[in-house]
């Protein structure tokens, strides 16, 4: 099971907004090279979406962008599962044999993740259920990760708290720029700068009027492709209530080059 590319390859696990779409899935997207498998974020939902395209203790790290539930909720279930799952006991349960090695992802999340993390699995009383369950620690945003080959880094960009949109880049050269949640800002535009990928939310039908909100619309979207001069574009954080065709005409009066509007399942070849 899992994914096979020369390359870097994209799978869109969940794209949902906060409120997630009929069936769907909040912020998830594996990210699949030669020897790796990375995932960004971890939304609710997105732990049984992985599991459709992945064996989940063949994950080797997972990257947060920001403390919005709706980008780490499924962190919760994937622990349950590196903790409690057949397949990870020391001693034989059913056709499982047993492993003195159970898998632990690693996992990446910003600064106060630790205290956040404790906080929200405190309500199972396992305070340090994540933190036991994978090898853990918070990044320093000015950081450059090397995971096998994959070098991720991170720029804040502007939201209602701290937020980190995360750009992975594969030995080839070959990059994809993961905008997390906000709102429109010039360090994006700077961070995706001849990006081949630019992964961007389009949360709004219509710009928030204060101009100091945390989201942006497809058009918005599609102008900051535009000046970044990405390759490609693929809209995301974008509810079903917005009609796809509508999503794709609004970015198209602003991008000019090849985009897509996010759906689970969706594979991009980089």
């Amino acid at each position: 099971m899992g994914i096979t590319c020369l390359g870097m390859n994209l799978t869109v696990l969940g794209k949902s907004p906060s409120w997630q779409d009929a069936g769907g899935a909040c912020s998830g997207y594996l990210v699949s090279s030669r020897e790796t498998k990375i995932l960004l974020d971890c939304g609710n939902g997105v732990f049984g979406k992985l599991r459709q395209y992945s064996d989940y203790v063949d994950v080797d790290a997972v990257f947060i962008s920001h403390l919005h539930a709706d980008h780490f909720l499924d962190l919760v279930p994937f622990a349950f599962g590196l903790t409690f799952s057949p397949r990870q006991q020391a001693e034989p349960v059913g056709d499982w044999p047993g492993t003195d090695s159970p898998a632990r992802p690693l996992l990446f999340g910003p600064p106060g993740a630790r205290e956040a993390f404790r906080q929200v699995c405190g309500i199972w009383g396992m305070h340090s259920l994540v933190e036991d369950a994978f090898e853990f620690r918070e990044y320093d945003p000015s950081e450059q990760i090397e995971l096998s080959g994959l070098e991720i880094s991170f720029r804040k960009v502007p939201h209602f708290i701290d937020t980190f949109a995360i750009e992975v880049e594969d030995p080839d050269g070959s990059r994809l720029t993961f905008g997390a949640d906000c709102r429109p800002n010039e360090t994006l535009v700077s961070f995706a700068k001849d990006t081949n990928l630019l992964i961007a939310e389009a949360t709004l039908a219509t710009p928030e009027p204060s101009g100091e909100g945390g989201h942006m619309t497809p058009f918005e979207a599609g102008q900051h492709a535009e000046a970044a001069g990405a390759a490609r574009l693929l809209i995301t954080h974008i509810s079903d209530d917005l009609d796809p065709g509508w999503a794709a005409a609004e970015a198209e009066k602003s991008f000019s080059g090849p985009l897509d509007i996010a759906r689970e399942g969706m594979e991009i070849d980089l």
